[in-house]
């Protein structure tokens, strides 16, 4: 028994080496067992039995070496079986022979592409998002694919959608403050940990999770144009208080300015009055228009 994560894999099957053979000695072999076929033909006049013996023997070394061919194409895999037992993996490319009595079973270990479909998923907020992610996979151990799992490809499948559930649940979509990490804030976190989640999940298939993306992410639509309006009164308010920090900013150093300088001097009053000024000119959204004081400064 292996340990995969927190998931026990009771018994696995390892790949190795299948004992097969090139193709090309065995398709000689047949081929020289036509002519043999032709002579023995022209000899039953002359030699009888022995003559159809031969020809009986050259056909049957024919359907037997035809029998043990197959073509492995780049990045394609053959299982070897002898009833039922696993005899290993040919993964050499050409046109191959074992012997005729041993099974082959077909698996590709090119790298292939998914798309989950959208998810409805809860973040850790409650609020129900919609999200897909795309997964870019290999099998890498193909005795694992086919023996350890019935259906490798459907196998994924599920634990795709598994995955992605699992950590559309553990993070808000969003935060304002940019304190923690969120779906919609950080990609390539979320993405990297889901590539990890979903290794973890497949790893007992002998498959290996190249990329892992999110492809689609939003809130649902029942409550999309309430967190829309959510996140603009976010914003403003975000907006506001530093246009406000930086106003508040401005004030102190004019007024420190005039102070360090005795350009004037002003009473409390005085400084009160011109404070609510500038903050009026910084904090308005609109131009103003300047009075100007024609007479003293206290009149």
């Amino acid at each position: 028994m292996t340990q995969t994560g927190s998931r026990a894999i009771l018994n696995p099957t390892r790949e190795h080496p299948a004992a097969s053979a090139s193709g090309y000695p065995m398709l000689l072999l047949a081929l020289l067992t036509v002519p043999a076929g032709f002579v023995a033909i022209t000899q039953v006049p002359a030699i009888g039995g022995w003559a159809v013996a031969g020809l009986i023997l050259a056909i049957v070394v024919l359907l037997f070496v035809i029998a043990g061919f197959y073509l492995i194409a780049p990045n394609q895999a053959y299982a070897i079986q002898l009833f039922g037992s696993y005899k290993g993996t040919d993964r050499k490319t050409g046109l191959r022979w074992v012997l005729p009595w041993l099974m082959r079973k077909k698996i590709s270990v090119r790298v292939h592409n998914i798309t989950s479909d959208r998810l409805k998923v809860n973040d850790l907020r409650g609020n129900p998002v919609e999200i897909a992610a795309n997964v870019v996979w290999r099998v890498t151990d193909s005795a694992q694919a086919l023996f350890d799992v019935d259906d490798y490809k459907e196998f994924i499948h599920i634990q795709i959608e598994s995955a992605v559930r699992a950590i559309g649940s553990r993070y808000p979509y969003d935060d304002i403050e940019h304190k923690e990490v969120t779906l919609r804030g950080d990609a390539d976190v979320i993405s990297e940990e889901l590539r990890i989640e979903l290794q973890e999940r497949v790893e007992q298939a002998g498959i290996t999770i190249d990329e892992c993306r999110l492809t689609h992410l939003a809130y649902a639509q029942e409550i999309a144009q309430a967190m829309l309006r959510r996140q603009q009164a976010d914003a403003i308010i975000a907006a506001r208080a530093r246009i406000v920090a930086g106003a508040v900013g401005m004030v102190e150093m004019a007024l420190a300015e005039l102070s360090s300088k005795d350009i004037v001097n002003l009473d409390d009053e005085r400084k009160a009055a011109m404070v609510s000024n500038l903050m009026v000119v910084l904090c308005s959204e609109r131009d103003t228009q300047p009075v100007v004081n024609t007479g003293t400064l206290y009149q």
